[in-house]
């Protein structure tokens, strides 16, 4: 069985799949519904990362800090996963936000160390796919991961790293598309629409 995540970081390991082909690949992963370990709720305010994301691969991620992670990484394994995310701003902040920005909005997610970066430590890096206006560190972020996508891999260039990013996001698009999917954007775990407006 392969080692979770939390396994490998108490190892000081960094597991690494090599790119060896560029076959095609699938646009839909998983069954018709999450099977275990999802889904998996995280949640957690929003670190600073390395700020690579939005300016070296055109996907701005958010971080989640360490103790946040443990729900999945003590039971999964690094890789990319999907899944619904939100972010909370503060009352006093929430005119900054556009309605659109409060929503739960389609997400992938990194599961690892990066190996096109050599990252020495694990991490969980938050796509949004949603075009926010402003930062939002510090902010409370809740997600619910609902699949498996692929493994963490190491690239020979940016240029591919970038490629499979756009990959991804089309098959979480994809994979979320299900009905059984679709019931967790409207999940507890999140607030909606009529709890964020009854607070402000």
């Amino acid at each position: 069985m392969t080692p979770t995540a939390a396994e490998y970081a108490a190892r000081q390991e960094i597991p690494v799949a090599q790119v060896k082909t560029r076959a095609p690949r699938p646009k839909i992963v998983g069954s018709d519904s999450p099977e275990p370990p999802f889904p998996i709720s995280l949640v957690g305010p929003v670190q600073k990362g390395f700020g690579r994301g939005g300016k070296d691969l055109g996907c701005p991620t958010a971080n989640l800090p360490d103790d946040s992670i443990t729900p999945i990484s003590s039971v999964a394994k690094t890789g990319v996963y999907y899944g619904y995310a939100q972010v909370i701003p503060p009352q006093e902040s929430r005119g900054d936000f556009q309605t659109d920005d409060l929503n739960v909005l389609p997400m992938v997610m990194s599961l690892g160390w990066n190996p096109f970066y050599k990252n020495k430590v694990l991490t969980a890096e938050i796509h949004i796919m949603h075009n926010f206006q402003s930062d939002f560190y510090g902010y409370e972020m809740r997600a619910i991961v609902l699949g498996y996508i692929r493994p963490e891999l190491d690239y020979v260039s940016r240029e591919a790293l970038i490629e499979d990013i756009e990959i991804d996001k089309q098959v979480a698009l994809n994979c979320l598309q299900r009905p059984a999917y679709q019931v967790y954007a409207k999940d507890s775990h999140f607030q909606h629409q009529e709890e964020l407006k009854a607070s402000m």
